[in-house]
Formats: structure tokens, sequence, C-alpha cells
């Protein structure tokens, strides 16, 4: 069985500025940085996507209480 990583609630609050951000402002400005920027911050929206739905919730409640 694979262990998946617990990822904190800013790591998806940071994917989800990011895209909005590359949409927004570097697309335009030049497209192949915003398409790479919206690739790299939309699987990192995938993974916390992921890691919410998937890991222990133990895990996720200690993370958040560590900060």
């Amino acid at each position: 069985m694979k262990k998946i990583a617990p990822l904190s609630g800013s790591f998806m609050l940071t994917s989800m500025l990011g895209f909005a951000i590359s949409w927004v402002w570097v697309y335009p400005q030049s497209i192949s940085f915003g398409i790479a920027f919206l690739i790299v911050f939309g699987a990192m929206f995938i993974a916390s996507i992921i890691s919410m739905t998937h890991a222990p919730a133990e895990d996720i409640i200690n993370l958040e209480k560590v900060r």
C-alpha cells in the first residue's frame, strides 16, 4: 500500500494563487512560460487534492498543529 504524504492547507492555497497569477499575468506576457507555470501549479493542486482525500487524517491533523 502506498503512503500518501500529508500536505498543508497553505500548499493548496499557494497552488491556487500561483495558477491564477500565471493565468492572468504570466500567460499574456509569455505563452511558453505561462503554460509551464500553469502545468506546475496545476500539478501542485492535483497533489493537494490527492493528499486531502487519501492521506491519513491523523497525519494531516498533526501537521496543522505543528504550525
